[in-house]
């Protein structure tokens, strides 16, 4: 039988050298990073010592699940955190988010966006958009959020401004840029707003959305004082093996409130069962430091590609990276298409489908979606998604190797220039 091949033009495969040359002296502080966060992984476990038998399952009401448990310690040390809530009962990052604000909020209490309009998904929970009912708004929580400087900066001395009202009980940070064309924020960037914000109203709560960051940087919002940080274990904390659910981190009290919105009061934390999924889940952790950095490598290397096509890109290549996320500017609904296309013949799953824009829920406008993921929505594997509005900005992440990540990259530029179909 003849050997397979994947079908890319020599003119890709010679801009392909050239990136890879160009961006090669930029893999060795994210290896570091890596390095210096596979430590701490591996710290904890120790730590807590693991053992073959934190990988059994429970079922019903999960009972004495001692790896579960386990894992929410693990999870906590990593992140510097009091305490954290890891599970499979959360169906994405943007339930994780919500079980929160929802545990920490009262009615008449008011919530503080720092950096403009979090995620699409979000404004549903909030009430800015109706998407049906149990939103915060109809519970009689307000919203105000400030919005970024002219610059497209945060605006520190706005959030100072808006958290002096007493009644202004929760400030939400969204690290990542979400669909928003800012830039993600490091984490000493958080540390500047939480700091700004506690000079002016102490007891506020300060919640980030870490979706997207884990294990970019070698210290996490907890360590710069946020009280609770939550996210999705099918993106960057799950390594790529997590099937699904999330985790919320951060001080005891929170994360207690969490977990009784999760479930229900008085149960909280300690019903829950894993369904055999443990082993998964532990296994996803110890591999996710190492995971991110094949992530980043490929955005990396994507920059580099799209930079020297002329396509402006944000992170640029050189730059040191905050999240997973490359946005590329495609300006036209067509070339977005063929690079969707591409992504997702670079895939191990579905490779012979052809992504199109539609009417994904939670969404104000259609969104493209390419991910032949072996986890469904998985972003921490190759994908690319864009809202199909202008300017018609594409959000490509994940790749759970380099090799394959870059790959997909070729693929995609070949769709884009006219090659292979």
């Amino acid at each position: 039988m003849s050997e397979i091949k994947l079908q890319i033009s020599e003119k890709v495969r010679a801009l392909a050298d050239q990136a890879q040359r160009e961006v090669a002296p930029y893999f060795a502080r994210i290896d570091a990073v890596a390095e210096e966060n596979t430590r701490k992984v591996l710290g904890a476990f120790q730590h807590r010592r693991v053992a073959e038998g934190y990988f059994a399952g429970t079922t019903g009401y999960g009972y004495d699940d001692v790896g579960r448990d386990q894992l929410d310690a693990i999870y906590a040390d990593i992140f510097g955190a009091e305490d954290a809530l890891v599970r499979i009962q959360f169906v994405n990052g943007t339930h994780a988010i919500t079980c929160a604000l929802f545990g920490v909020l009262r009615p008449g209490d008011i919530l503080v966006s720092a950096v403009g309009a979090p995620y699409d998904t979000l404004l549903g929970v909030i009430g800015v958009v109706d998407k049906g009912p149990g939103s915060l708004k109809e519970y009689g929580i307000g919203y105000r959020q400030v919005d970024l400087t002219a610059e497209d900066k945060p605006d520190i001395p706005g959030m100072a401004e808006a958290v002096r009202d007493p009644k202004v009980k929760a400030v939400l940070i969204q690290r990542s840029r979400g669909y928003a064309t800012r830039a993600s924020l490091s984490v000493d960037e958080i540390g500047e707003m939480i700091t700004a914000i506690r000079a002016v109203n102490p007891k506020v709560y300060i919640l980030v959305d870490n979706c997207y960051g884990e294990f970019v940087e070698e210290r996490e919002p907890i360590q710069v004082g946020a009280d609770l940080v939550f996210g999705s274990l099918i993106k960057n904390p799950g390594g790529g093996l997590a099937p699904t659910g999330g985790y919320i981190a951060g001080r005891h009290d929170l994360v207690e409130m969490a977990a009784m919105r999760l479930t229900t009061p008085g149960i909280g934390k300690e019903c829950g069962c894993t369904l055999g999924n443990n082993r998964a889940l532990y296994q996803g952790l110890f591999l996710a430091p190492h995971t991110v950095a094949q992530a980043l490598k490929t955005a990396v290397f994507c920059a580099r590609m799209m930079e020297l096509l002329g396509y402006p890109v944000d992170p640029v290549s050189s730059a040191v990276r905050h999240d997973i996320i490359q946005m590329i500017h495609f300006g036209a609904p067509d070339p977005l298409k063929k690079f969707c296309k591409g992504i997702q013949m670079g895939a191990p799953v579905d490779s012979y489908v052809t992504p199109e824009p539609w009417d994904m829920p939670g969404y104000d406008s259609q969104v493209i979606m390419a991910a032949g993921a072996f986890i469904q929505g998985a972003s921490i594997e190759l994908s690319a998604d864009a809202p199909m509005r202008e300017p018609y900005t594409l959000y490509m992440q994940g790749g759970l190797t380099y090799e394959s990540g870059k790959t997909g990259i070729m693929l995609a530029v070949d769709q884009l220039l006219g090659g292979q179909s």
